[in-house]
């Protein structure tokens, strides 16, 4: 239905108020202003009726009238999306939501705004007026929604996005070619270099395309060819412009108090960075080159070597209507004149160089024909010795500094040196990301590589995240960009966490190296499903990663999951006495090798991290460790500890349950007690309700039952006893979080229900609709 009127009629009959405000919001261009200054009572009844345009103008209105739209703006989720968000108890504006999600359904072709008379409207332009909201944004496939936004019609969106978007992902990318690349650059020098993109995300690429990967990395980390942008778009973008100007007037005031260029001076001044006259002038006749058809001197672009001297030329060169610039003409500035015996044999060089390395992607034509050589050369020699070439990657690609100029200039490799990746000295540092992540990407040695060297020099790096892309043995590779990066000083890093299928080593090493390699780290994850099976079944210290070389760290948390390794608190010892700072710390899927691990674990912990508060037991089975859980709940330094998954009660005696209510209601700094898997049963969840009782000191806020096989008279039998407890404490308990995720609820609805709306009135209840049956299933169907 197009017009409100005709929406309303197929509700039924209305009052006069509800027809005279459908006749009002189809006048909103004329009465806007009258309608913002209606009495409260009248603007509730008109703001249903306004499109999303009009409603989202509506804001400031609402506001002083003493008025909300979130249930207009829920009720338009609803109709207009027709899905439940994830996690939609957490949101808290659902105008954000709604248009954040309305814009990336229309930039992708997935909603139609004719579909529904609240999105249509003459003055609203979908993309422009919605995208101010956009703080995160998804692009996928071939990319068509970034051609989309680089389009010179959707300028204005693009400005939008660059001061709202915060989080770009890319999921499930496929192959592109030039153009779409070129789209691709635009679209991210101008959210990120220029923009507020803080968070770059890739998912679920299980091929990928190296050029586009390499280029999203490069972006990522503030690296942009000024000159292949150039020599492709004709000029800089304006924003570029505007601060290349500002330097040059900067320069030019800096020169003129110093008083130290005069025109008789000009062959003195030629190597002084201050001259962007002369720099300007020289940039424009290269400008006048890279926009010639075929330039004689620019016209093969592949080179795999240069002198030390200085970088070689290094551009694509797309068709023009300029006239050409010979050799003359290139060298008409004094400021080209003194490279210009250097230049004139390097064409031979790059002539040669060409014929050796045509391939499938060697198109003189490719902007990015030079710049992502990485995607095929052979990169075998590099990284072979990693304390050796380690710092010569740090410097190189620190030499990039955030004022430096590059017209077109591309590193080459030396001959005999390691290929394939690129030298950043001719690049142009730019704004970077603080946070990348990598999920389901494989990557190959000449990737990893690549991104070794993006690492080194990444400053403004603070969170890194891979997740399953098959490093194995390159993990060393990243390792070495990682300790690079460690040893600058602005080094932002606080947050790496790795996970994969197989461990190339066993966990504990891989710690202790990660700790020796970046020990600014504040949280640490390492999480592995299986060991190696080239690796033996007893694990081996390596010398290379001893307690002596594990320095003092600011690790705050540590989270390891094994792939069914046994902990060895041996091992875990020299991280513990280097991170005094610990605070929480998860082990999930170990092996106890002996009853004696745990104890000493314990000791461990309480002699190595007195600022320990969180502790975290996942699928570790404990059966047998009745005497150290009561230790670990007793602890009066821990504040939430969770036993999931554990067994807890498989071969417990009786007495054990007691025993754990009894220490929980003696300890009272003990906040959170998670207990998810256990096969707790209705029994067992009746007892626990005694932790409450009137004479117990516990201060526990939050209570984790998920998956403990609860059924809803269990459940409401819990509730009859603990308000009976509280009852008995006048009202007076500490108790506001209660976790019953997969339960057996589902058993008797009626009763559950019962139980569920008795214990909100208690805590805040966490639970959700878990079918037990279809889980008991497929529990069966893989037994």
């Amino acid at each position: 239905l197009s017009v409100p009127e005709a929406a309303m009629a197929a509700e039924g009959p209305r009052s006069l108020f509800e027809l005279s405000a459908a006749a009002v919001s189809r006048s909103m261009g004329a009465l806007e202003q009258d309608v913002w200054a209606l009495p409260g009572h009248l603007l509730r009844g008109l703001l249903p009726l306004l499109t999303i345009f009009r409603l989202e103008r509506a804001e400031d209105a609402a506001r002083r009238a003493g008025l909300s739209t979130q249930p207009i703006w829920r009720k338009l989720w609803d109709d207009v999306m027709k899905t439940r968000p994830p996690n939609s108890e957490n949101i808290t504006c659902w105008r954000k939501k709604f248009l954040e999600t309305f814009f990336s359904n229309v930039l992708h072709g997935v909603l139609d705004v004719s579909s529904d008379w609240r999105l249509n409207d003459c003055h609203f332009s979908p993309l422009l007026h919605s995208s101010p909201h956009v703080s995160q944004l998804t692009l996928g496939n071939m990319l068509q929604g970034a051609v989309e936004l680089a389009a010179p019609h959707n300028h204005k969106v693009l400005e939008n996005l660059a001061g709202s978007l915060r989080i770009l992902k890319f999921q499930h990318l496929l192959s592109s070619d030039q153009s779409i690349r070129h789209s691709l650059v635009l679209l991210l020098h101008r959210l990120i270099h220029h923009g507020s993109v803080s968070q770059v995300s890739m998912y679920s690429w299980l091929v990928p395309d190296t050029v586009l990967l390499v280029l999203i990395l490069n972006m990522s980390a503030g690296f942009w060819r000024t000159g292949n942008a150039l020599a492709y778009h004709g000029s800089l973008c304006d924003l570029c412009r505007e601060e290349d100007k500002a330097q040059s007037q900067e320069s030019v005031q800096e020169q003129v108090g110093r008083g130290c260029c005069t025109e008789g001076e000009g062959s003195d001044c030629e190597n002084q960075k201050g001259r962007p006259r002369a720099q300007e002038e020289a940039d424009a006749c290269l400008n006048s080159v890279f926009s010639s058809p075929r330039s004689p001197l620019l016209q093969d672009q592949a080179c795999e070597e240069t002198s030390d001297e200085g970088p070689c030329d290094h551009t694509s060169i797309q068709g023009g209507s300029s006239p050409r610039c010979d050799s003359g003409q290139l060298f008409c500035h004094p400021i080209l004149q003194k490279t210009r015996r250097r230049l004139r044999p390097a064409v031979a060089r790059k002539r040669r160089c060409l014929r050796r390395s045509r391939g499938p992607y060697a198109d003189p034509e490719d902007l990015y024909d030079f710049v992502f050589t990485v995607a095929r050369e052979d990169n075998s020699g590099l990284l072979d010795k990693t304390s050796t070439t380690e710092g010569e990657n740090a410097e190189n690609w620190t030499s990039s500094s955030p004022g430096s100029s590059c017209i077109g200039h591309a590193g080459c490799k030396k001959r005999g040196g390691p290929a394939g990746i690129f030298s950043l000295k001719a690049a142009h540092r730019f704004r970077s990301v603080s946070t990348l992540e990598l999920f389901s990407i494989p990557l190959t040695g000449e990737t990893c590589r690549t991104l070794s060297n993006l690492l080194s020099s990444w400053v403004s790096l603070e969170n890194l995240v891979l997740s399953y892309n098959g490093l194995d043995a390159n993990i060393s590779c990243i390792l070495s960009g990682l300790r690079a990066l460690s040893r600058h000083p602005d080094c932002r890093l606080r947050v790496l966490r790795v996970s994969d299928v197989f461990s190339h080593k066993p966990c504990l090493e891989l710690v202790c190296c990660i700790l020796s390699a970046i020990p600014q780290l504040h949280t640490l994850s390492v999480s592995f499903d299986l060991k190696n099976q080239l690796e033996g079944n007893r694990p081996e210290r390596n010398p290379s990663c001893s307690e002596a070389e594990v320095p003092e760290s600011c690790l705050e948390q540590l989270e390891i999951r094994f792939p069914r390794e046994p902990l060895h608190t041996s091992f875990l010892l020299p991280v513990l006495k280097t991170s005094k700072s610990l605070q929480q710390l998860s082990l999930d899927s170990a092996t106890l090798p002996c009853s004696q691990e745990l104890g000493l674990l314990l000791e461990a912990l309480k002699e190595c991290t007195p600022n320990l508060k969180k502790l975290s037991f996942h699928d570790v089975n404990l059966a047998q460790h009745q005497k150290e859980v009561l230790l670990l709940l007793q602890d009066p330094a821990l504040q939430e500890i969770t036993f999931s998954f554990c067994r807890l009660f498989e071969s417990s005696t009786a007495e054990f349950l007691p025993e754990i209510i009894n220490t929980v209601k003696r300890n009272s700094s003990l906040k959170s007690l998670k207990l998810p898997g256990n096969r707790l049963g209705n029994q067992r969840l009746v007892a626990l309700a005694d932790i409450f009782s009137e004479d117990s000191s516990s201060s526990l806020c939050q209570l984790d039952v998920s998956s403990n096989c609860i059924k809803p008279d269990g459940l409401l039998e819990f509730t009859k006893k603990l308000e009976s407890h509280i009852q008995q404490r006048g009202g007076q308990i500490q108790f506001t979080h209660l976790h019953l995720f997969q339960n057996w609820l589902d058993q008797d609805a009626d009763t559950a229900q019962e139980a569920l709306q008795r214990l909100k009135a208690v805590c805040s209840v966490v639970v959700d609709s878990w079918d037990s049956s279809q889980a008991f299933a497929d529990y069966i169907s893989v037994m």
